[in-house]
């Protein structure tokens, strides 16, 4: 099929009012093909010494199914928050406590398992189904599930580092300036928040009306009625972080470092 064609049969699916379904099918049938071909990446534990999620998991948390990709890309996640810190004169090891925030099925979390025994290892994510396999199978954190909007369980001032890795890139306008909010309040004064989003490299993705959007400093998000997922996609000019980041100061920005732009925010001492 040719990318017209399917430019034309996704407008018409969306004008129906089917895309989220077909979505989701598409979710369905990726996931099932993974089975198919690699049945025993999925079974057993993975070199780390820790159980591999199901394929569905996989998709559902990256569009992945590719179980060494999974791997190794929630490695280097965990190697690139370290060193951003490390670069600020942040030792990760050092933090009281840590929230993984949209945690999946710990693509990130279980690489920080060697982490002294010291440091509170926190998920949350608004997927009961992740939530239930990270319990299950990575005892060293403690997991939470939260709504698409807020409130989180937490306390103010909890964590001394958030990160979020793809997780504003699945969120609307609205969304977006209640959860930095949300972070901002569970973060201790000086603490850090860890975001991966779409950002100028990833202007040449979008459409002429998109484009002068984003280049007047405003969000664009796309198919905003399936944010949490995959398809809802949001594109964060520089300048819009700025505005939204509120008590958060931006203290670091790398384009296309890990796929996306990271952006490394540090809230205000009182």
């Amino acid at each position: 099929m040719s990318n017209a064609m399917r430019a034309t049969l996704k407008r018409w699916v969306e004008r129906a009012g089917l895309l989220g379904v077909a979505f989701r099918v598409h979710e369905y049938l990726k996931a099932r093909e993974a089975r198919r071909r690699h049945p025993a990446a999925f079974r057993g534990l993975a070199a780390d010494g820790l159980p591999m999620p199901p394929a569905g998991h996989l998709v559902l948390v990256g569009g992945e199914t590719n179980a060494e990709a999974f791997l190794q890309g929630g490695a280097h996640t965990a190697q690139t928050i370290r060193s951003v810190l490390a670069a600020h004169g942040a030792d990760i090891g050092q933090f009281r406590a840590i929230l993984d925030f949209g945690c999946g099925c710990g693509r990130v979390m279980r690489h920080w398992q060697s982490l002294p025994g010291r440091v509170e290892l926190h998920g949350t994510d608004y997927n009961a189904a992740l939530i239930e396999w990270s319990r299950k199978n990575l005892p060293f954190g403690r997991f939470h599930i939260n709504s698409l909007a807020p409130p989180l369980s937490h306390a103010d001032g909890s964590f001394d580092l958030v990160y979020a890795f793809s997780v504003f890139t699945h969120l609307t306008a609205a969304l977006q300036v209640a959860w930095i909010a949300e972070l901002t309040r569970v973060l201790a004064p000086g603490g850090y928040l860890f975001i991966t989003v779409h950002g100028e490299s990833f202007r040449n993705q979008l459409s002429v009306d998109e484009a002068r959007q984003f280049d007047a400093g405003d969000l664009v998000v796309r198919h905003a009625g399936m944010a949490g997922s995959n398809l809802c996609a949001a594109f964060h000019p520089l300048p819009y972080l700025r505005r939204m980041a509120g008590e958060l100061e931006v203290i670091d920005h790398r384009p296309a470092l890990l796929g996306q732009d990271v952006v490394l925010l540090r809230k205000r001492a009182a």
